[in-house]
């Protein structure tokens, strides 16, 4: 089992900067890449980055790429999810997760999630 727990969301005005965080527990060595989703009301869970769990491989979204940017600590077993320059799109419930899958973006493919954090962008 691992247990996830994010930190960080909020409500912030449009053009403003987030960080969030997940902290990872328990079985951590299955462990092969952490990643972010997110999921808007009424909309399908949608893949925003992924860090393998050395931190030396990232893949995003194409759609995020540029302003938002994921990094580890291997010190504290913590994904960070930068968010810059946000927009009220980006208005959603932002999931962490793992994988034992090194890069995967399919939600599928993610064995743990965390609770999730709500991420609300006023324009």
């Amino acid at each position: 089992q691992v247990q996830l727990v994010e930190s960080g969301g909020g409500l912030v005005q449009a053009g403003a900067s987030l960080r969030l965080s997940c902290a990872a527990s328990g079985s951590i060595f299955s462990i092969n890449s952490m990643g972010w989703f997110r999921q808007a009301p009424g909309k399908e869970r949608e893949f925003v980055a992924v860090v393998s769990w050395s931190g030396g491989y990232t893949y995003y979204a194409d759609s995020l790429k540029g302003r938002f940017t994921i990094s580890r600590d291997n010190a504290k077993n913590t994904v960070y999810l930068q968010m810059n320059s946000l927009k009220p799109e980006d208005t959603a419930v932002y999931y962490c997760a793992v994988s034992r899958d090194y890069y995967s973006s399919s939600w599928s493919r993610y064995d743990y999630w965390g609770q999730g954090t709500q991420v609300t962008v006023s324009s």
